[in-house]
């Protein structure tokens, strides 16, 4: 299914050394939708130089990035991928099947290292953590909020995702749990990144990334306790969920 009609969005901050491998690893017919965030480097020359779609996002944040390359998605489905190597992005095309053949509304990569050093501890025990968090909220079986997901895209504009910080991959699984999506995860590789991690790479974005997370852990569960407790709505012949 590498002709797929698929979006790739590439958020990026200054990662120029890396762009040239990840776009050449792009599946045939996939479009690089890479999305400054702020880069210093000239990544954006060297995006546009591999043949990548470019959008410029001055607002600093994960999500936000993620938000600007899904307004300029046009495609059927929507992936998204670390623009730093760390991932190959001709895994995507197994996650892409999964959602183009019915399997899933949502295909996440679960990383499984192939590098020693590839995932910091202390990166892995966050998501460690917050993978079981999750679970107690939404009863996902997942063990990773990884960065490599797969949707159809008009199925993730109607989730309307407003996280414009490192907390925009859990806001992704918690709506598409209260949407009654079907979410699960693959094994990808997971390689050492070219350059530095802005996030998870050091134990202040790791800090950083776990608050957004839990405050929307929080708000989520407070949210169910109120729908717990509201009225029953009228009954409908139209099921409003997916099966």
């Amino acid at each position: 299914m590498d002709d797929m009609n698929v979006d790739v969005i590439l958020p990026c901050l200054d990662e120029a050394d890396a762009l040239p491998e990840v776009l050449s690893r792009l599946p045939r017919s996939y479009r690089a939708i890479v999305v400054d965030n702020g880069s210093t480097d000239g990544s954006a020359d060297v995006a546009r130089a591999h043949g990548a779609t470019v959008v410029t996002e001055p607002v600093k944040g994960f999500g936000s990035a993620c938000a600007a390359g899904v307004a300029a998605a046009t495609a059927e489905y929507v992936a998204f991928c670390d623009a730093d190597a760390s991932m190959d992005p001709a895994e995507l095309v197994p996650l892409v099947a999964r959602v183009a053949t019915g399997h899933t509304d949502l295909a996440l990569g679960r990383r499984v290292p192939t590098t020693a050093g590839a995932w910091a501890p202390h990166a892995r025990f966050a998501n460690r953590v917050l993978a079981v968090l999750m679970h107690r909220a939404t009863g996902y079986r997942l063990r990773d909020l990884g960065p490599m997901r797969v949707m159809r895209r008009e199925d993730l504009v109607a989730l309307d995702l407003r996280d414009r910080r490192s907390g925009y991959p859990l806001e992704m699984v918690l709506a598409a749990h209260a949407a009654g999506w079907r979410v699960d995860e693959s094994d990808i590789g997971y390689a050492q990144r070219i350059g530095d991690s802005k996030v998870t790479g050091t134990l202040r974005g790791t800090v950083n990334a776990v608050k957004d997370m839990s405050r929307l852990l929080r708000e989520y569960r407070r949210e169910a306790r109120v729908r717990v407790v509201a009225p029953a709505p009228a009954a409908s012949t139209t099921e409003g969920v997916r099966s």
